[in-house]
């Protein structure tokens, strides 16, 4: 019935939100585009009636895009009335229950049903244990400590190393006590039944507030670091004083897609983030733009670790411009949303809460909070590893029998849409060839780039 679905702004909403067809879809997308234009111009009129007839198409039971469409309408709104009416916006959430134990099921939720989190421990833990090859004491920093299975998994392996098990030490961090209490319960009594010589030290913090000092690394102890899906928050700053001093601030990075040219998947799968984008010099202005990335990886270097790996989301959420960055989430999350499209029927509850608690709060920082507040600055690899070689990490290749134990689960889950490819020595896990999450692997050590063939 695309027909009958006309999109004039100010249509009233006569028909059911039934799935939408191509043609639908296509105009949705424009539409939702349009009113992101109107939102950051702050016309508020047009932005109100476009938002009207957004909620008329959108549907968090419909089609993937409706489904999207849903929580970035949801997204447009909380941002206009932050600008707007920010008493108002307090006022309704004073009361919000935090979402740290929300955050915490809906990612075990994500990781039960799909590989990306599994896949991410796994070539995490054997980057450990080839780094750690010959090592009898090591120290492991886990940067957001609340799922003790990885270290688990780790321990199994440890037990039957030919050289026997070494002293193992892990320092958790998490801002909820009773995490870092239940993780340390789980890890105590896997690490004894094992026997391997173990202790846990649990430190209450946000990343951000976090004193490195407290960390108790000591003299003897091969370090490994693991960051998942950590580091991007530290990003956060007030670009408004950026903006003052970037070169290009008045100058439109954003370039327009025209929609009605192509066909919603094609659309949908384009990647508008590339590398023009990362060369500009807002952009490389950017990776020295917060004081706290600096610092807290300054700090880590100074840590001298054997061994760091670093897995973020593999894309561009960073930009001074709305309507940039609601075309790359667009883009990002479609992928996302049609992964779990393939494993979960739309009925399922569990589909529901990952979509709403998970991403629906991430497309949520994203579009509606600026300056310290948006914490979801999610940046491509290419933009980590010029950061990462500025402070002075060196890469370390993840290895081809890493990828080849990655595939092999991948594969596990039944689904082809699954699959990994190698990035210069990190690792990329992709949905359908669409670019997801990144894992890269770093050393204190300068000279550890000295023998990757591409040079320094």
């Amino acid at each position: 019935m695309a027909g009958a679905q006309d999109t004039g702004l100010g249509s009233p909403c006569p028909w059911p939100r039934t799935p939408l067809s191509e043609e639908g879809g296509l105009q949705l997308v424009r539409i939702l585009e349009e009113c992101a234009n109107d939102v950051a111009a702050n016309n508020i009129q047009n932005a109100n009636t476009r938002l009207e007839h957004i909620s008329c198409l959108a549907s968090p039971n419909g089609t993937a895009i409706q489904r999207i469409a849903a929580y970035f309408i949801e997204a447009f709104a909380e941002r206009m009335m932050i600008k707007s009416l920010p008493g108002l916006y307090k006022a309704l959430n004073s009361t919000k229950i935090s979402l740290v134990f929300e955050k915490i099921h809906v990612h075990r939720l994500f990781s039960k049903f799909f590989p990306f989190i599994r896949v991410a421990y796994a070539i995490t833990n054997q980057a450990i244990i080839e780094a750690m090859e010959g090592e009898k004491m090591f120290h492991i920093i886990d940067l957001y400590s609340f799922e003790a299975d990885q270290w688990i998994d780790l321990f199994q392996t440890l037990c039957v190393r030919p050289e026997g098990p070494p002293r193992l030490k892990i320092t958790g961090i998490h801002e909820q006590k009773a995490v870092l209490e239940q993780m340390a319960l789980r890890l105590i009594e896997e690490a004894a039944k094992l026997g391997i010589p173990f202790q846990f030290i649990p430190i209450v913090s946000k990343l951000e507030n976090l004193d490195l000092e407290s960390l108790c690394v000591k003299s003897g102890e091969a370090l490994a670091i693991s960051s998942l899906f950590q580091l991007h928050s530290l990003l956060a700053t007030d670009e408004e004083v950026l903006r003052r001093n970037s070169p290009v601030a008045s100058q439109k990075t954003h370039k327009v897609f025209d929609v009605d040219q192509q066909p919603l998947r094609d659309f949908l799968n384009k990647d508008t983030s590339g590398s023009p984008d990362f060369a500009s010099p807002s952009s490389i202005l950017s990776l020295s733009a917060s004081p706290k990335m600096k610092n807290f990886l300054s700090s880590l270097r100074c840590l001298s670790p054997k061994l760091m790996v670093i897995t973020e989301q593999e894309a561009n959420h960073n930009g001074f411009s709305l309507t940039g960055r609601v075309k790359k989430a667009l883009n990002y999350y479609a992928a996302l949303f049609d992964c779990l499209d393939s494993t979960l029927p739309r009925e399922s509850m569990e589909r529901y809460k990952v979509e709403k608690m998970l991403f629906g709060e991430e497309i949520k920082n994203i579009i509606a909070c600026e300056g310290v507040e948006r914490h979801e600055r999610h940046e491509k690899l290419e933009k980590w590893i010029l950061r990462l070689e500025q402070i002075g990490f060196g890469r370390v290749r993840l290895s081809y029998h890493n990828m080849l134990q990655a595939g092999r689960y991948l594969r596990s889950y039944g689904n082809d849409g699954y699959n990994i490819k190698d990035e210069n020595g990190c690792f990329v896990i992709c949905w359908n060839k669409c670019p997801l999450f990144s894992i890269s692997a770093w050393s204190f050590m300068r000279q550890n780039r000295d023998n990757w063939p591409w040079g320094q």
